[in-house]
């Protein structure tokens, strides 16, 4: 199962890590460093289909939902037919 939100489509990215003793001197970058999206696992229930569906779904894929309901959201999002 890929890390990635099925709703808003974010995943890893990867960026630049510092240490900590030279961050206020000069630039020092000490490589790469993966960052990952904060991807939860939720249980939301869709009443127009009588179904409670099992997501992964990062915290602003959670608010779309909250503002716009599951149903509309997840068949935009091409989950539900």
């Amino acid at each position: 199962m890929a890390k990635e939100c099925i709703i808003t489509g974010k995943s890893s990215q990867i960026g630049g890590k510092y240490a900590n003793r030279t961050r206020a001197t000069i630039f020092t970058p000490t490589g790469n460093h993966r960052k990952y999206a904060n991807l939860q696992t939720k249980r939301v229930y869709v009443p127009e289909i009588d179904k409670t569906l099992v997501l992964t779904v990062s915290t602003k894929g959670m608010r779309t939902i909250q503002k716009n309901g599951a149903y509309n959201t997840l068949r935009t999002a091409g989950v539900i037919k």
